[in-house]
């Protein structure tokens, strides 16, 4: 009993081991909820239903952050706003990606919502490794957060210049090399990620994967790609591994629920880019000022970047009005 309250009460990253178990339950409340509850028996998720979704898991994230500041004062819950806002609105350009891979495997949007939940698992373990490593370096080399903030201004300035052109899934390297490699079948198998079926060779009886698991794969690598954007931007907040990854991991559980409202919409959000690379050269220019200047106030980072998101949200709602009514 004393072994199992030492090791509750130990020290893991800078916080006691309690904490984070806390945090790892109610995200494994969450996606059971999700699994269990809310997509037991395959159905589409409609827009409405998304956006009540998408509500709740707000408002968990938000009940999470006043639990924050009621026990780690007001600075930690800035820091975890903040992180959280960011994190949510960077997501939203993963959103189009998303949307693009599930058109490319034609997956049925019946099927989108228990992938896309099945696909939260793996970016826990991910992002958790991305988020530890990141945390060590910082730790052992204080010149990191300054590669951290040259990038992040260098790539909202990049952001800003270069326009993007419309990502072709088929010539993405990794479709090709899953599909190079191992036997995918043709079809569908509703839900199944794997099937065993005949080889065409000897009619023996062989694991085939379906064009849902590559899907799922394909939105997993494209989730680490985006966090190499956030999970910078975030420490550039607070080198806090904890509030780290709880904002990152909160707002992630969010985008799930919320991706089919804003797939719909998405060419709605066409202005909210540039918002965005502004948040990113404001984040990578607060990490020079910090190390200059002295620490600026958590309360005008949060303020500065949800005015940021919020005007880029309100202009490119606003711009594509036009073409949203015609669409009625």
């Amino acid at each position: 009993m004393d072994f199992l309250a030492g090791l509750i009460t130990a020290d893991l990253v800078g916080k006691p081991a309690w904490l984070w178990l806390s945090f790892l339950a109610i995200v494994f409340v969450l996606l059971a909820f999700d699994l269990g509850v809310l997509n037991k028996g395959n159905k589409e998720l409609g827009i409405a239903e998304s956006l009540k979704l998408s509500a709740f898991y707000i408002a968990v994230a938000v009940a999470f952050g006043g639990w924050v500041w009621y026990s780690m004062g007001p600075v930690a819950s800035m820091q975890y706003f903040t992180g959280y806002a960011i994190e949510k609105a960077l997501s939203i350009d993963n959103v189009f990606v998303i949307s693009l891979i599930f058109s490319y495997f034609a997956i049925p949007r019946i099927y989108q919502y228990r992938a896309l939940v099945w696909g939260i698992i793996a970016v826990l373990v991910l992002r958790g490794i991305m988020i530890g490593v990141g945390a060590a370096l910082v730790q052992e080399y204080d010149w990191v957060l300054l590669l951290f903030g040259a990038f992040l201004v260098a790539t909202g300035i990049k952001m800003l210049l270069v326009k993007e052109g419309e990502a072709d899934v088929s010539r993405n390297p990794v479709v090709r090399l899953l599909s190079r490699h191992l036997r995918v079948t043709p079809q569908l198998h509703g839900e199944r990620f794997f099937v065993r079926q005949p080889h065409p060779a000897h009619g023996g009886l062989v694991l085939w994967v379906t064009p849902l698991f590559l899907a799922l794969v394909v939105i997993n690598i494209a989730d680490l790609v985006f966090a190499v954007d956030s999970v910078p931007a975030i420490f550039a907040i607070t080198t806090d591994t904890y509030i780290v990854f709880t904002a990152n991991i909160m707002a992630i559980l969010g985008l799930r629920a919320l991706y089919f409202a804003l797939a719909a919409m998405v060419h709605r959000f066409e202005y909210l880019k540039y918002a965005l690379a502004l948040v990113l050269v404001f984040i990578g220019g607060k990490i020079f000022w910090n190390h200059f200047y002295g620490k600026l106030d958590p309360a005008i980072s949060l303020g500065v970047t949800l005015a940021m998101i919020a005007g880029g949200i309100a202009y490119s709602l606003w711009k594509t009005r036009r073409s949203a009514a015609g669409a009625h």
